[in-house]
């Protein structure tokens, strides 16, 4: 117990980096990845395209890659390019999210049948009181296990930042590990990242269970 005290400040500083990582590529990649959707549905053929390679190209190369590409590989193209650690695992975060919230988002548009659309036009709505009355709540229904999905992913993607030398809670742990040769550090970061992901998992059930009023 006494050892398991000596650990815990040091594991709790990488929770916090770990988690301010998470909360930042959400309010990043969120709103991006409704833009890019949007954008994937355009009729405006050169947008759709490119945003279909970007999308291909985040899905398609290890999160990891990019990261150290971001890091290691943009000073080497463009001095201006260096970025701190931190920031540099922020973009390539969002990046990659940015890309999967997408075609979440899309798959969840599409899912709309065209006729609600002509309905409000009927009714005379705006473009804009179609989308936040009749589209969005459905959309929001709709994606919400995806999404829920891919943001349990997001808290255990985070500890792939140690690549870069970032303090998070893997890397906490594996120090404690390394230096005193014993599981129980390592043991300690796997109970933490089950406490997360069960809040997670209770908050997400929350908000499907208030938008369960639509089939």
């Amino acid at each position: 117990m006494t050892y398991i005290l000596e650990i815990l400040p040091s594991l709790l500083a990488g929770v916090k980096l770990t988690l301010a990582v998470f909360a930042w590529t959400l309010v990043g990649a969120l709103p991006l990845g409704l833009l890019v959707a949007l954008g994937l549905l355009s009729r405006w053929h050169p947008l759709r395209a490119s945003l279909h390679c970007y999308v291909w190209l985040m899905r398609g190369t290890p999160l990891l890659l990019q990261l150290i590409f971001v890091f290691y590989g943009l000073p080497i193209l463009a001095s201006w390019l260096t970025l701190p650690r931190y920031e540099a695992a922020l973009v390539a975060f969002i990046l990659n999210y940015t890309a999967y919230f997408a075609e979440i988002f899309r798959g969840g548009l599409q899912a709309i049948d065209q006729g609600q659309y002509e309905s409000a036009r009927v009714l005379r709505l705006t473009y804009w009181q179609t989308i936040s009355r009749i589209v969005a709540p459905q959309v929001i229904k709709i994606v919400l296990p995806a999404v829920g999905n891919e943001v349990i992913n997001l808290v255990k993607d985070s500890s792939l930042v140690y690549v870069i030398g970032l303090g998070d809670l893997l890397r906490a742990g594996n120090i404690a590990t390394a230096r005193d040769v014993t599981l129980v550090p390592l043991l300690l970061v796997g109970l933490i990242y089950l406490v997360l992901t069960a809040l997670l998992t209770l908050i997400l059930n929350k908000v499907e269970q208030r938008f369960s009023y639509w089939r």
